[in-house]
């Protein structure tokens, strides 16, 4: 470029410059001669404003911070969080957050709360359907959303919730809502090993409990029929007491010969004699019993017909009950060693179950919000009134423009062609509603 070329483009540019400037104060000057129109349009806008801003409705915003899960080791967030928290090792952080798996929890959690089944629960709670006025359970479900805010820090995996709404106590609710529903679905969706070990010990209780009631009542039943209680000491108490029988027996038949050999066989001693050694024989026999097979179990109760046979087994029957006996006793001893195991290993289930599960920790309770958070009055207002005074503005440039528009120009042509066939409906409009 040589001297006189960039010499003319500077004229040039001083020259648009100058236009430029020119049109501002042309602008300007039109402005100010319609200053009073101007000032009565913002007068205007900014009382209507003010009673546009007043007559909003006030929303009220209640808050709540959490703390998911610590799903990883102590060490491992302890990394994390120093990398995260130092100001030179930023992106190392971020790196170790993500390696680590910080994020994860936080995602997930978000997810649950925007769940529709945490939705669902708190529009059934607090019948958000009618508060909402809205026909349907979907809008519903929407409106709820809007009014919901969920954030969580990337840094601190903090999860905060936000919920607005016009009465502060069901804001406060609602935050709190969200906590409760977050706790409860996380424990019903709880899928660790130990949880699963405790529903499986559980059903396996359920069962042992119900095997160990009927072997507890065949050992019964089978007691009750036979007359068995403790078969090895009443077998010891039976050989005794035979024992002693059969000793008087012999002594009481020793005694009876003497008397005979003495009195007689028609004296009144032997006959008491000859009674004693008879009771003595049939004790004798009730005790040994039968040694034939016993069609049941209950036979050798009803084999006997005096009180002793019913109290106690025969002797020689005690071989046979004690194979049933032992078998019944050594079931229901099998079954309450199982259950008694079963009940240990359910309560440490329990106890593990409950470290399992991942409790939320809460950072800071909803509270009632004392203060409006919705709408700003004063910028409400501000905002109306500059909007106004800036359109009535454009109105005016806009007029000024297209007033000094040439006749002939395309454009006002195009303009003087459309309306009167606009002006055409509008006036109709404008006549009806005159005669309404």
């Amino acid at each position: 470029m040589t001297p006189t070329t960039a010499f003319e483009f500077m004229q040039k540019e001083r020259v648009v410059a100058a236009e430029d400037h020119a049109q501002w104060a042309v602008r300007g000057r039109l402005l100010w001669s319609h200053r009073r129109t101007l000032l009565r349009v913002t007068a205007t806008a900014l009382a209507a404003s003010l009673v546009i801003a007043f007559t909003l409705p006030k929303r009220y915003k209640a808050s709540a911070s959490i703390m998911p899960p610590d799903q990883q080791s102590s060490g491992a967030m302890m990394l994390a969080a120093l990398t995260a928290r130092s100001g030179d090792l930023g992106a190392l952080g971020g790196l170790a957050g993500s390696l680590l798996g910080v994020h994860s929890s936080s995602a997930l959690y978000e997810d649950l709360l925007r769940s529709g089944t945490v939705s669902g629960h708190l529009i059934d709670r607090f019948d958000l359907q009618r508060v909402y006025r809205k026909r349907y359970r979907i809008d519903t479900v929407k409106r709820l959303a809007r009014s919901t805010k969920i954030t969580d820090d990337k840094k601190s995996g903090v999860i905060t919730i936000e919920v607005e709404d016009a009465s502060p106590v069901r804001a406060r609710d609602l935050a709190q809502g969200y906590l409760d529903e977050l706790n409860t679905l996380v424990t019903q969706t709880n899928t660790s090993t130990a949880h699963r070990e405790r529903i499986f010990i559980e059903s396996r209780l359920h069962g042992v409990q119900a095997d160990l009631e009927r072997a507890q009542l065949d050992l019964s039943e089978f007691s009750s029929k036979n007359s068995t209680i403790n078969l090895t000491e009443q077998t010891r108490a039976m050989v005794d007491a035979g024992a002693r029988v059969q000793a008087q027996l012999l002594l009481e038949q020793s005694g009876l010969e003497s008397l005979r050999q003495i009195y007689g066989d028609g004296n009144v001693r032997v006959r008491e004699a000859e009674a004693r050694i008879a009771s003595l024989q049939r004790d004798l026999n009730n005790l040994a019993g039968s040694s034939a097979p016993l069609p049941n179990m209950g036979a050798a109760a009803q084999n006997a017909g005096d009180d002793s046979a019913e109290l106690y087994p025969p002797l020689r029957q005690l071989p046979r009950l004690a194979v049933p006996y032992a078998d019944l006793y050594r079931r229901v001893k099998v079954q309450e060693a199982t259950y008694e195991l079963l009940v240990q290993q359910y309560e440490l289930a329990r106890i593990q179950e409950a470290k399992d599960v991942p409790v939320v920790s809460v950072i800071d309770y909803p509270a009632v919000p004392e203060k409006k958070s919705f709408p700003p009055r004063l910028w409400v207002a501000l905002a109306l009134t500059f909007f106004s005074f800036a359109a009535a503005s454009a109105l005016i440039l806009a007029r000024d423009h297209w007033s000094k528009i040439d006749p002939g120009d395309p454009r006002k042509i195009l303009a003087s062609e459309i309306s009167p066939v606009l002006r055409g409906p509008l006036g109709l409009v404008a006549r009806r509603r005159g005669a309404a």
